[in-house]
């Protein structure tokens, strides 16, 4: 029984072991053979060119070789010039504008305020006028309410100073004393008033010189209407009694408080409310022309608003036409005033009805009429050495007189592009993913292919540029996407016929996504980049249309609606993706950052039942992938495989826990109790052959196990080998060296070779307790030469330099792990002791 299951274990080791490499031809090793790299062009070709399998020879702007007649009677119809006319059509400007009722009622409010404060404003100033129009004239009641408290103290000095010189009396007196002033001028009864102006202008001239002495900077204009105003107070003071004269004048100076009173009313009011259409002319007015004013606003605001003002109109425009109706509604002198009010408070009102506007563009569009050719029989279609323009093309091309047939020559330039990127492809691959397989290429074909499958179908939106770029990024590294991404955006669209600017912005979105897609860490990673993609297609869509569409009156909806179905159909072409990858990922075998984050889930089924089953084959396995994964760190390798692989290098120890020293826990050793070092040796062997099977039982990817074998490579297992050499010497037999070796295959990688040495390590270091750093470092440089002279790292890739640093690295975690802790008072750990002591002491 123990030979069979010798021989079994060394059957799938030489199975699972690989050939060496001189033996393995060059083709084989780029993982893209000559077949592969046929078959890659051969079908970029076929679904990428159908461009040049049916081209007219005789196509637009090409000479014609003969005269051509039409065979027969026909209507032809242009459909691409007719679906262009359409297509321009929705495009153009063609709004249909509707009253906003809400911006009426929001001027209909602010006019009625506005009006209001107006009315209560008047209410505020006396009724008009104050006093008789026979004691003092409309003109000049209006006139002293609104002077200055200097010039009317002024006025009332002027008239007092003029009745102490000239007290009432005969008329006949007041002529001969005028005319004995040497500055009163010849009088007569026509020019009794001439007279008095004049003595009252040298009065008043005398008041402003008293005033300029007394008050410094002080002075007062003595105008024609403050002549007027003495005038008619003198007139009524002679001519009445005093105590009318005092009633007069109080009556003035009221009418004067109540005047100022509303004019720091309207100020105020009109500063807290943000704007400034009434000044003091609005006190002015008559109540019957006030009144004639407001009617006449009201209606100028009905026909602004019922004719409606734009929003693309400028304000001053349409402020011309506010003028022009203004003229004739209103008094004459308040038309100035009304263009202030109805400035301030119209808005534009007219605002655009989608839903109208829309029907009517798709009206126009349908409406627009075929592009259509009459032409009858024998009728000449091109005449020989003319240049075939687009009718004739289009008749050539109706009567299958255009000779169309495969276009070799450009077919064959097509083919060198295609190739050319084919090569790119590989090269890019070998530079900067060297470890790609066939299998790997095999996808990036079909990935490529997808795009032009998707175009000849004509299936919408069928621009997969997104998907790919998210997929290969995810898959193969930012590098590989772009390229990739960059090739079939650049090359489809001269073999075939796309949308240019649907496919330049799917193929932004396209490298957006390959250039992030390799940091995502999580599936809710990759969800949210979806959604970046899809506002990066449409924010692209939407620029190179403003730019390339450069047409002023663009409506919404033919802009809006293809903006937001880009985006949308980049954020589904990022959720096809996310729904693609786990099955790719099985399918072809892949690692990504984000499956191997899954698979170091501690939940997952074979790591729980490590931990359960085998406990102390799960803590080594810990400490060994905390040494790996800052080894594989420190000299750049892929951190988050060899986390993973390291986590299920030993899984395989369930298979006879028992059977290794770290999960008996103290408890009798089995192996003491078998006393058969070959039985021991196949039990310990049997840990990476059953690991491998629970392994694939799990489907865990090629990557994930390899670091089943490959951590033990070909080693001894020498305490076992040491004890059957003992007992063979004994009876004189030879022992085998490769009996007691594991199966192997040694490291193929960087990675696998960092956990071996990882694992030698570990035990060693978990024994050290009070060494030093230099102890420990030689120790672990001892294994790694040990490993290194046993040949176990040859096919790895680590260099001498590498190990050095991971040496260093494996010290620095060890001395992380066993810090120095401070030691505890013996009192500290028994708090009731130290309690009773301090009572006691008291």
């Amino acid at each position: 029984m123990t030979s069979r299951n010798m021989y079994l274990t060394r059957l799938i080791g030489i199975l699972f072991k690989p050939q060496k490499k001189e033996k393995i031809s060059r083709w084989s090793t780029l993982a893209t053979s000559p077949m592969l790299i046929l078959v890659a062009i051969v079908s970029l070709t076929a679904t990428m060119g159908q461009r040049y399998y049916n081209q007219p020879e005789l196509k637009e702007g090409t000479i014609a070789p003969k005269t051509i007649r039409v065979p027969e009677d026909a209507t032809v119809i242009d459909r691409k010039l007719t679906d262009e006319k359409r297509e321009s059509a929705r495009l153009g400007d063609i709004t249909v504008l509707t009253i906003d009722s809400s911006v009426n009622q929001r001027v209909d409010k602010e006019l009625a305020e506005i009006l209001t404060l107006g009315d209560r404003a008047r209410e505020i100033v006396a009724n008009f006028p104050f006093v008789n129009t026979g004691i003092l004239s409309t003109n000049t009641q209006q006139y002293l309410r609104q002077v200055s408290q200097e010039k009317w103290q002024a006025i009332q000095k002027i008239v007092e100073e003029e009745l102490q010189e000239r007290p009432p009396g005969p008329s006949l007196e007041r002529t001969a004393a005028a005319s004995s002033t040497p500055s009163a001028v010849k009088v007569t009864s026509e020019n009794n008033n001439v007279i008095w102006q004049t003595s009252t202008e040298e009065k008043l001239s005398e008041v402003k010189s008293r005033s300029a002495g007394n008050q410094e900077n002080s002075s007062i204009a003595i105008a024609s209407r403050d002549q007027k105003a003495i005038s008619e107070l003198l007139t009524y003071r002679k001519k009445s009694l005093f105590e009318n004269y005092l009633r007069v004048l109080e009556e003035v100076s009221q009418a004067r408080n109540f005047y100022e009173n509303a004019t720091n009313f309207l100020a105020q009011e009109q500063e807290n409310d943000g704007y400034e259409v009434y000044d003091r002319t609005l006190l002015e007015l008559s109540d019957a022309v006030w009144q004639k004013t407001q009617i006449g606003i009201e209606t100028v605001k009905e026909r602004m608003l019922t004719q409606g003002i734009s929003p693309n109109l400028p304000k001053q425009e349409w402020v011309k036409g506010l003028k022009v109706q203004v003229a004739g509604v209103v008094p004459l002198e308040t038309e100035d005033l009304t263009v202030k009010i109805l400035k301030n408070i119209l808005e534009p009102n007219l605002a655009k009805d989608q839903d109208e506007s829309k029907e009517l563009v798709e009206l126009a569009a349908q409406n627009v009429k075929p592009v259509q050719y009459k032409v009858r029989k024998k009728e000449v279609i091109v005449k020989t050495g003319e240049r075939i323009n687009r009718k004739a093309f289009v008749l050539l091309d109706y009567f299958a007189l255009s000779r169309r047939r495969v276009n070799w020559r450009s077919l064959v330039v097509f083919v060198c592009i295609v190739s050319g990127s084919v090569g790119i492809v590989v090269i890019v691959g070998r530079k900067f993913k060297p470890c790609l397989r066939r299998r790997d290429h095999i996808l990036l074909l079909l990935l490529s292919l997808s795009s032009p499958l998707l175009v000849a179908l004509r299936v919408p939106w069928s621009s997969s540029l997104p998907a790919i770029g998210l997929l290969v990024g995810n898959f193969y590294g930012s590098t590989m996407g772009v390229t990739l991404v960059t090739l079939i955006s650049v090359v489809l669209p001269i073999g075939m016929d796309v949308g240019k600017i649907d496919w330049f912005a799917s193929a932004a979105a396209g490298i957006v996504g390959s250039l992030v897609a390799e940091k995502m860490r999580s599936r809710e990673e990759q969800a949210l980049l979806g959604v970046g993609v899809g506002l990066t297609q449409g924010t692209v869509y939407l620029l190179t249309t403003l730019i390339v569409r450069a047409t002023p009156g663009l409506l919404w909806y033919a802009i809006v609606v293809p903006v937001g179905l880009q985006a949308l159909t980049g954020l589904v072409w990022s959720i096809v993706a996310l729904g693609l990858s786990p099955y790719l990922e099985h399918l072809f075998d892949l690692i990504t950052p984000i499956r191997l984050s899954e698979l170091a889930n501690p939940n997952r089924p074979l790591l729980k039942r490590l931990a359960s089953e085998a406990p102390g084959t799960f803590q080594h396995t810990l400490f060994v992938a905390s040494l790996a994964e800052a080894a594989a760190r420190e000299i750049g390798c892929n951190v988050e495989l060899v986390r993973t692989g390291t986590l299920y290098h030993d899984i395989g120890k369930m298979h006879d826990p028992l059977g290794f020293i770290e999960n008996q826990m103290g408890g009798p050793n089995k192996h003491d109790e078998i006393n058969d070092p070959w039985v021991s040796v196949e039990i310990i062997r049997k840990h990476v052959t059953e690991g491998l099977v629970m392994a694939r039982r799990h489907r865990l990817p090629k990557a994930i196990r390899a670091f089943i074998p490959e951590h033990q490579g070909t080693m001894l297992i020498a305490f076992f080998y040491y004890q059957a050499k003992q007992r063979a010497e004994k009876k004189a037999k030879v022992i085998k060296e490769e009996l007691f070796r594991y199966a192997g295959p040694i490291p193929q990688s960087r990675e696998t070779a960092i956990v071996m040495l990882a694992d030698s390590c570990e035990a060693a270091l978990r024994s050290l307790k009070d060494a030093t750093h230099k102890d420990a470092l030689q120790m672990v440089k001892k294994i790694m030469r040990a490993r290194w002279q046993d040949n176990q790292l040859v096919d790895s890739g680590l260099t001498r330099g590498e190990m050095s640093s991971i040496a260093e690295i494996f010290v620095q975690v060890w001395e992380q792990y066993n810090h120095k802790r401070i030691a505890y008072p013996k009192a500290a750990m028994n708090p009731n002791r130290v309690k009773t002591a301090a009572k006691s002491s008291c």
